[in-house]
């Protein structure tokens, strides 16, 4: 049975298990992109003992499967302190219970005592300890966090990022079987071929270049998982798999979705991290004299129905339009303020009056002889090919010509660092401090400058606590909105189709079945 979230000493500011509320709008009301209807999705003479494993495809490099912060497939093999439940709030995992100093700069963490690595050594406060220190040396991180180990079960951690002390994606590493290794080299590592951590499936056998076997831990601390055995299949073909049955469930590129509409053996579903810090946009290059005026950044704004292409790309319809940064607090409790809607007339008349006009009727606007004109780079994606077609023909309706320049994205990322770029389709995790900071605060890879808004990015990771985070990103709002340095075309969001049988996923937030597995059953009869 699962423990609850353990109320802290009253000496500290204490914390209690999160709220279990209804949310209305935005993310949380979307229950389901597509369900499909239907009947069985166990093809005709397979084998009743199938019912306990479960398929799933991942694309990927192989060897990676495991690694480090690479794949939500870590946490089928290891865990973390807290997780994410259902409603996107924090809760409790390998850490039973928390608190922390009035600044949130020191926090205690309460272990779970009843947890063992899947080769039978005790999990302790030791392996959070060591596991910190390993990322810290092999990233080579400024501010380290300090971790205190107080006896096997409890530990303090001192960070000078006050909110980062509740990370739900670092899983936790063993001790005994890597501290003689060296950290420079970690992501080589053999174990990560064949992990052994203390999560709800343990690792039986690997065949290259085909699959990676796992069965359920009977030694897990949740229980035994109800799937007994899962399957991580490699390929390439996601949708080709699924409806060859080869595949229980997949992450499937929305546009795929209609293709699946009518086949009643899946149900289908939005996947989206609480933060919601993925931004899909286009960024403007502002040292490129054509970008450089705010009034032109927003007639580009205005000039695109961000609803129609959301529309065009399979997106949840609910998900807000928005042209600032914001907590994920403030996207799970409705609590932003509007983007620009659609206004081509609006945006013709901005780019009149700082005097980008077509006096010459050939559908081009020009200023002093030169003409708007410009390329951008995109990514070599479905997605992203259809987004950068219909902002093309959307900005072409305004008088400019904008040329897409194929890209891979590893090259559009680069050009993005080194300013080689005039605009650039891209996706960004902008609730990562790191992609904060570069493209929106001090020496900003897109060459925007305002220095009330470097000055709150900065002050972001030190913010003492959750109401004072929400706060500033509040103050940055009326500088973004008014500057608007890139446009947020769509948020990341993932589909997730899988076979009829499976249960308890539930879309946006407990969608993706690697990082739930142990929360899920399978239903013969569907």
């Amino acid at each position: 049975m699962r423990s609850r979230f353990v109320a802290p000493r009253a000496a500290r500011v204490r914390h209690t298990a999160p709220r279990r509320r209804r949310v209305g709008g935005l993310a949380i009301s979307i229950v389901s992109l597509t369900v499909l209807q239907g009947g069985c999705g166990r093809p005709e003479g397979e084998p009743s003992q199938q019912a306990a494993s479960l398929t799933v495809f991942h694309r990927g490099n192989e060897r990676d499967v495991f690694a480090p912060l690479r794949y939500g497939a870590q946490f089928l093999v290891f865990a973390s302190l807290v997780k994410y439940d259902e409603r996107g709030e924090i809760g409790p995992a390998l850490a039973r219970g928390w608190e922390h100093s009035p600044d949130y700069r020191e926090w205690t963490f309460h272990l779970r005592t009843d947890v063992r690595w899947h080769d039978g050594v005790p999990f302790t406060a030791r392996d959070v300890r060591f596991t910190k220190d390993l990322f810290q040396k092999a990233w080579d991180v400024p501010d380290p966090v300090q971790v205190r180990v107080l006896d096997d079960s409890t530990f303090t951690l001192l960070s000078p990022n006050p909110m980062d002390a509740l990370d739900w994606w670092e899983v936790v590493y063993p001790e005994h079987l890597l501290e003689g290794l060296d950290p420079a080299h970690f992501s080589e590592w053999e174990f990560w071929i064949r992990p052994i951590g203390v999560g709800p499936y343990r690792f039986v056998r690997r065949v290259p270049h085909t699959m990676v076997e796992l069965e359920a831990n009977p030694d897990y601390y949740g229980g035994k998982p109800r799937i007994e055995r899962v399957i991580l299949k490699f390929g390439e073909m996601p949708l080709t798999e699924l409806l060859a049955g080869g595949v229980d469930v997949a992450r499937v590129e929305r546009a795929d979705l209609p293709k699946l509409r009518d086949d009643p053996r899946f149900r289908a579903y939005d996947h989206l991290y609480p933060n919601m810090g993925w931004r899909n946009g286009i960024y403007w290059n502002q040292r490129d004299p054509l970008f450089r005026d705010p009034a032109v950044r927003r007639a580009l704004t205005l000039a695109i129905d961000r609803p129609e292409l959301r529309r065009l790309l399979n997106l949840p319809d609910n998900l807000p339009v928005v042209d600032v940064l914001f907590t994920g607090r403030q996207w799970r409790r409705g609590d932003l303020p509007e983007g620009l809607a659609y206004d081509p007339g609006r945006a013709a008349a901005l780019l009149d009056g700082v005097g980008w006009r077509d006096d010459d009727g050939d559908g081009l606007r020009e200023r002093e002889g030169t003409e708007f004109r410009f390329t951008a780079l995109a990514p070599q994606t479905e997605q992203h090919d259809k987004a950068a077609l219909y902002v093309q023909e959307s900005l072409r309706r305004v008088g400019i010509r904008m040329e897409i320049q194929p890209t891979e994205r590893s090259v559009v990322f680069a050009r993005l660092q080194s300013g080689d770029y005039q605009a650039a389709f891209t996706r960004l995790d902008l609730g990562n401090r790191v992609d904060r900071a570069h493209f929106f605060g001090e020496g900003s890879r897109l060459g925007y400058v305002n220095a009330e808004v470097t000055r709150l990015i900065k002050a972001i990771p030190s913010a003492i606590d959750p109401e004072t985070q929400d706060s500033i990103y509040r103050t940055l709002w009326p500088f973004l909105e008014e500057d608007l340095p890139a446009v947020f075309l769509y948020p990341g969001a993932w589909s997730i189709v899988a076979n009829r049988r499976v249960r308890g996923l539930e879309s946006p937030f407990h969608a993706d079945p690697v990082m739930h597995m142990e929360e899920l059953w399978l239903e013969e009869g569907e």
